[in-house]
């Protein structure tokens, strides 16, 4: 599935569909309203018909309702054609730092409002939003901060005054015949009350974790064996009692962030964040496999899930009578 066989195979709407269809039901159809498996028939209608059926409908002969493959996905009520979307998750799974909205817009012949959506909706069928298993081994945690450049008070950024949003990353270190995880989360602050819960929750117990000399993560390692590196003091990478101590591998993975946010998107909104890393998370935690293996991963994740466009824009302020 490289991009010369998606246009070969996948040029047409059809083509997609039959393909999503395998990908959502191996093994039948399930009827999205009641569940049942195998009991679906494919609606063909008659062309002449003052109200043809839909290409791609098929009927539950158990709760006798209609629908399609995209029902109860990312792709539901979208009039994009599937076989633009099959491109675009290609491209977005492909591209090691991503790719904008405005690249899709020209490439795709899409509006750029539509690629904008459709590159939101793609990191949602991305997002973990939980582990299935809590990071273990050795784990690194280092925070870093995304966002416009600091004005009037460099070096001592207030909430008022800062642009930036903390972004916390926890990269677990690869093991023989495992891969390291990461998982990253946008936080309003970065303090003992925001921090300890999240390395709670993400990290198992008694996990030997990795920080710098942060005084936040002294406050933090009830839970954990917590090993130093002192960055002040010039340490990047010592070996302690058989230990490797670094943050180098979480460093590695900010390195990629920020290329891909500063690269490729330029901007990226506050209430948007999360979804970029959910993103970079994705494509960190798959990127032992091959592109086409890492497309279907999205694909299957985007069962489930939906998000439409009203939930994509920021919170209004409320409105204050005179």
């Amino acid at each position: 599935m490289n991009l010369q066989n998606l246009a070969q195979n996948f040029s047409s709407e059809d083509q997609a569909r039959h393909f999503f269809e395998k990908q959502k039901w191996p093994d039948g159809v399930v009827c999205p309203h009641c569940g049942v498996v195998g009991e679906a028939y494919r609606l063909e209608g008659d062309p002449e018909s003052k109200t043809p059926v839909r290409k791609g409908v098929w009927k539950c002969r158990g709760c006798q309702k209609q629908f399609t493959c995209t029902v109860g996905t990312i792709f539901a009520d979208s009039h994009i054609p599937l076989n633009k979307w099959l491109m675009a998750i290609h491209f977005l799974c492909a591209s090691k730092k991503g790719m904008s909205s405005h690249q899709l817009h020209r490439m795709l012949g899409i509006t750029y409002k539509t690629a904008w959506f459709m590159t939101h909706r793609i990191r949602h069928a991305m997002a973990q939003e939980s582990l299935l298993s809590p990071l273990s081994g050795t784990v690194e945690v280092d925070e870093t901060y995304v966002g416009g450049k600091e004005k009037g008070n460099p070096g001592h950024p207030t909430p008022e005054r800062s642009k930036k949003t903390p972004v916390v990353s926890m990269v677990e270190r690869s093991l023989i015949n495992k891969t390291g995880r990461v998982h990253s989360k946008a936080v309003e602050r970065v303090d003992v009350k925001t921090l300890k819960p999240i390395l709670k929750e993400c990290i198992a117990e008694g996990t030997t974790v990795n920080t710098d000399e942060a005084t936040v993560y002294y406050y933090c390692n009830d839970d954990f064996k917590h090993d130093v590196i002192r960055h002040r003091a010039k340490e990047y990478s010592f070996k302690e009692g058989g230990r490797r101590i670094s943050t180098n591998t979480v460093e590695g993975y900010f390195a990629t962030l920020k290329r891909g946010i500063h690269g490729v998107y330029h901007h990226v909104g506050r209430q948007h964040l999360h979804r970029y890393l959910s993103e970079f998370d994705f494509r960190y935690n798959s990127r032992k496999i091959k592109d086409n293996e890492r497309s279907l991963l999205a694909i299957q994740g985007a069962a489930g899930k939906r998000l439409k466009y009203r939930d994509t824009k920021p919170p209004q302020p409320p409105v204050v009578p005179f």
